[in-house]
């Protein structure tokens, strides 16, 4: 078992940043993949970074590439996610997530197993 705890969300003006913290306790930490989805209102959860265990691969959705990047600190047991220019449409509850792999890295969100109960991020423009 996992549990992931989400911190770092706010109200931010749009252009500005945010960072956003996941602290994981439980099992061995550097084992699992980890991932970022959103939920805006009135939509489906969403992708949007995903890391893998060593930390030297990562996915992003298009809409955010060059904005967010996701990194981790194993020995913290901890993932982040660094929003940069931030815009009105990443105005979502982030939600981060876990999955025990042996290298691959999870996209979708049917894939990871633990989740956290998610921080709301609102950008006003």
């Amino acid at each position: 078992q996992v549990q992931l705890v989400e911190s770092g969300g706010g109200l931010v003006q749009a252009g500005g940043s945010l960072r956003l913290s996941c602290a994981a306790s439980g099992r061995t930490f550097s084992n699992y993949a980890l991932g970022w989805f959103r939920q805006a209102p009135g939509k489906e959860r969403e992708f949007v970074a995903a890391i893998g265990w060593s930390g030297d691969n990562s996915y992003y959705k298009d809409s955010v590439k060059g904005r967010f990047t996701i990194s981790r600190d194993n020995a913290k047991n901890t993932v982040y996610l660094q929003m940069n220019s931030l815009k009105p449409e990443d105005t979502a509850v982030y939600y981060c997530a876990a999955q025990l792999t042996t290298g691959w890295i999870p996209v979708f969100e049917y894939q990871y197993i633990y989740w956290g109960q998610g921080t709301q991020v609102t950008v006003s423009s």
